[in-house]
């Protein structure tokens, strides 16, 4: 990253506040999400007077902070958001840890007590530094003026160098108010910050080496190769290997659901062809990826044969839950290029092994196990169908937040993705309520692009107050709420391991005649364009309104059934290739595409 100052005076008198203002657009950053309180009033103050910042007041900090995420995870920019001392830190926490389990770049700054009050339990104060040690690339507490420049383009580098992740600066209130001669002239002392971005040439050839021998080998690719913007790279090396690819839920679009090549995602609600894969590969060309359990299943049945290459930026996720045969610590987009240079020399000398029996194997599982949905019995509609529809209708080019749940799965599943930065999700979390603020950050981000927010009727009532502030800002989102009237996802695990006991798992918003609440009336009561879909020959139209709709947000309430499940699954616990893909484990149940 280079630092340097835009139309900033030498040594210009300023207050701590306009430094901090001054610094972000120094940074180039354009957009910013926040609320104000007591102790960030004069940052506020100084916000007023940019030209170059756009402030979205957001109507609770949850959404600020993942509409900081939402921006960066459709950019690859550095979210930021803003919020006061005490609960307005605190309520960005859940995003601040959300944004560090799927290594999204983002600042978050906060305002603190005047620094001779803190520890004194002085009015709204929180230790927000501490609190967020173990969710935060680092946290750093300004207590002087002249500190915050420094401060600011440190948190900055390291959100986005590096494994990206979240920083936070918190900035006490004497600080923003105290004067100082400003210079934008940062001087990054991190010595113990020192990303190792190019990878040991030994270990990759090694690597290229492995490739060249393996007759069964698997491209497993994790959110990283998004991260680090190298999708094309992985193209390339894909094609050269020709091997299969699978993407893991935080992947999705970082290679073209359409190529021949890939089998699909991976994991616990993965394509059957996908999980399979792993398991009868005997190599694993791991990219990006951290061998989450949601991928593995029970870690010590995973890919029983294989030898793993495994490449990531952070060293400390190298071996930590598979042993790597071979371990490159490196940017993954530098890797790759770097790897498909030397499997290329290989294969001009010596060639690669004949794959055509494995491939053999794995158009057999393509053929045998499509993913499909079942038509429900209940006179309600598939979700699937809805879910499917969204991305037909709407193309590669849109962007698609989802909430946590069934609808999670199912967005993962059934939309087809071409392009990265089209998926968003909080994965690694699991963070309900992610969506509408999510999708509202990518949209400040990509205003040319149809945005959708795919929710549950459980997640959209977490944080659907952000509709005002779409309405007001003239971001215009559109939201898919999959009404299933359940915490879908739990009501899943209750059907299938707990003897359908359904404990505090019934909603009451979508069957029957009272609705708590209408998502109509509701969608109405914000400015936002509100519509109930109860049937099949509905949904295109529907869809197509909200698509020709973008003065205002639509909100499309579809009343599903509660009785559809996410399949295939593997059960928590046990082997992947214990995958069920079926209620009665018979492949007929799915439907032939």
């Amino acid at each position: 990253m280079t630092l340097q100052s835009r139309n900033t005076q030498p040594g210009e008198r300023i207050s701590g506040a306009q430094a901090v203002v001054r610094s972000l657009e120094s940074l180039g950053v354009t957009d910013v999400f926040g609320l104000p309180g007591g102790a960030i009033i004069p940052v506020y103050d100084a916000l007023m007077d940019s030209t170059k910042l756009r402030h979205i007041l957001v109507r609770h900090e949850q959404g600020a902070g993942h509409a900081a995420e939402g921006y960066a995870a459709a950019t690859g920019k550095v979210g930021v958001c803003i919020a006061t001392s005490g609960p307005g830190a605190t309520n960005l926490v859940t995003a601040i840890a959300d944004a560090y389990m799927d290594s999204v770049p983002m600042l978050a700054i906060t305002g603190q007590v005047f620094s001779n009050l803190m520890g004194s339990d002085a009015f709204q104060e929180a230790d927000i530094v501490g609190i967020t040690m173990p969710i935060t690339k680092h946290s750093i507490l300004v207590k002087s003026a002249a500190d915050i420049p420094n401060a600011i383009a440190e948190g900055y580098h390291i959100a986005s160098t590096g494994r990206p992740g979240p920083v936070l600066v918190d900035i006490t209130k004497d600080a923003q108010q105290d004067e100082f001669d400003f210079q934008w002239n940062p001087v990054l002392d991190l010595p113990g910050y020192r990303p190792n971005t190019k990878a040991n040439s030994k270990q990759i050839q090694a690597a290229a080496e492995l490739i060249a021998q393996s007759s069964k080998p698997v491209f497993y690719v994790g959110g990283g190769v998004i991260r680090a913007h190298a999708a094309e790279e992985l193209r390339t090396l894909v094609e050269l290997v020709g091997a299969p690819v699978v993407t893991t839920l935080m992947a999705r679009g970082a290679f073209p659901d359409s190529h021949e090549q890939h089998l699909g995602m991976p994991g616990m609600h993965g394509t059957v062809p996908a999980v399979l894969a792993l398991q009868e590969a005997d190599l694993l060309i791991t990219l990006g990826a951290r061998f989450d359990d949601r991928v593995t299943g029970k870690v010590d049945l995973f890919a029983p044969n294989a030898k793993v290459i495994h490449a990531d930026i952070d060293p400390a996720e190298i071996s930590k839950i598979r042993i790597a045969d071979v371990p490159i610590v490196g940017d993954v987009r530098d890797v790759i290029t770097d790897l498909t240079g030397a499997v290329e020399r290989i294969s001009r000398d010596d060639g690669l092994a004949d794959q055509s029996e494995w491939w053999i194997e794995l158009n057999e599982n393509r053929k045998r196990f499509p993913l499909g949905f079942q038509k429900t019995t209940d006179g309600l509609m598939s979700p699937q169908q809805v879910i499917q529809r969204i991305g037909e209708m709407t193309g590669p080019e849109g962007i698609y937040a989802s909430g946590v749940g069934q609808h999670q799965m199912w967005a993962a599943q059934f939309i087809k993705y071409e392009r990265p930065n089209s998926w968003l999700n909080s994965g690694g979390a699991g963070t309900m309520g992610y969506s509408v603020p999510a999708a509202m950050g990518a949209k400040v981000a990509e205003p040319e692009r149809t945005v959708w927010a795919i929710d549950g009727d459980g997640c959209f009532q977490m944080t659907n107050q952000e509709l005002a502030t779409c309405v007001i800002n003239n971001i215009p989102i559109k939201v898919a709420v999959i009404n299933n009237s359940s915490l879908g996802m739990v009501r899943q695990w209750q059907t299938l391991f707990y003897n359908e006991r359904y404990s505090n798992t019934h909603l009451n918003t979508g069957h029957g005649t009272v609705r708590v609440p209408d998502f109509v009336k509701l969608a109405e009561a914000y400015g936002c364009l509100g519509i109930r879909v109860e049937h099949e020959d509905e949904i295109d139209a529907a869809i197509q309104t909200a698509l020709d709709t973008n003065d205002r947000p639509v909100i499309i309430d579809f009343v599903v059934s509660a009785e559809a499940m996410v399949w295939p699954m593997v059960p928590q616990g046990v082997s992947n290739s214990a995958v069920q893909y079926a209620k009665d484990h018979s492949p007929e149940w799915f439907e032939e595409e």
